[in-house]
């Protein structure tokens, strides 16, 4: 049944079994080839083995089965992302929020893909050096190296630093360090390609599954009843008051980092320190607010 195939892909997602997770979304959808769910959930699975084409193809097969379902737009956009098509993620995740302006995640990846965009634009267009210019720079730097669990590592390693402090000293110098694994793998975070797995929560696990009309068929005999197959959606997880005072704790801290982030890049250090300060009020759960400060108190020699 699609339904237990589908149980066991969000189980086996949850686990970080993503081969498994494919291949039993992969099972559910033969069963249930219109269930824009699936196709979802797979990309998902798809995406976190970094396999983008695949995550890609499924995306735009979710869009298609459901063009009015705003999350099928955020699928779309990560997997623009994971293949460095920054143009395109920008207008899949402006497409979602024209069909759901509040959502949250499709706020934030539009504000990911923007930046990298405009990161990587900037390189492009100074003279000389890096490519990728000024992505070196600034307190967001070692707040996201820092909050990757793979790039966190290496900052316990001389010979990485070493070789940041070489690149932020001078970007050209990047192409001397990029057959190291290391480096690879830091230019990714910084340039928002490194993909956020989604959390089990985000998986969608109670959409009810219909028979396809060949399965009605052989339960029914030659009298299938004609019936118009109902479309399955995902419904809503249900969000309790604290959940979602939380969640607004977190978007607020969020716009607080935002703001500091401006203060900083206009040397504002006092205003950024106070802002950054508030987000860490805020949400207390998130380090990059404090490394954030910590890079400002660094500017001001503090």
């Amino acid at each position: 049944m699609a339904d237990e195939a589908k149980a066991k892909g969000n189980a086996a997602f949850s686990a970080g079994r993503f081969d498994d997770a494919v291949q039993h979304f992969s099972d559910a959808i033969a069963l249930a080839p219109t269930n824009h769910v699936l196709y979802s959930n797979r990309s998902a699975a798809y995406a976190s083995l970094h396999r983008y084409s695949d995550a890609l193809a499924d995306a735009r097969k979710t869009v298609e089965l459901k063009p009015d379902w705003s999350k099928g737009y955020s699928r779309l956009g990560a997997a623009h992302v994971g293949l460095g098509s920054l143009e395109e993620a920008v207008s899949a995740y402006r497409k979602g929020l024209d069909i759901d302006p509040s959502n949250e995640a499709l706020k934030s990846g539009l504000a990911d893909a923007q930046s990298a965009l405009a990161s990587r634009n900037r390189s492009r267009g100074s003279a000389g050096g890096s490519p990728f210019g000024d992505i070196f720079q600034g307190p967001e730097v070692w707040a996201k190296l820092t909050a990757d669990p793979a790039t966190r590592a290496y900052l316990q390693q001389p010979d990485f630093l070493k070789m940041m402090q070489d690149v932020q000293k001078n970007p050209s110098n990047l192409n001397l360090y990029l057959q190291d694994p290391r480096m690879m793998q830091a230019l990714g975070v910084l340039l928002n390609i490194k993909l956020k797995s989604g959390t089990p929560e985000e998986m969608e696990k109670d959409v009810p599954l219909t028979a396809t009309p060949s399965d009605r068929e052989e339960k029914e005999g030659a009298q299938p009843k004609k019936e118009p197959e109902p479309e399955p959606e995902a419904e809503p997880m249900d969000v309790t008051e604290e959940e979602k005072e939380v969640k607004e704790r977190k978007a607020e801290a969020q716009r607080e980092k935002e703001a500091g982030n401006a203060a900083y890049k206009k040397k504002e250090f006092e205003k950024a320190v106070q802002h950054y300060t508030r987000a860490m009020e805020l949400d207390d759960q998130d380090i990059s607010y404090l490394t954030n400060r910590a890079a400002v108190y660094l500017e001001m020699g503090k």
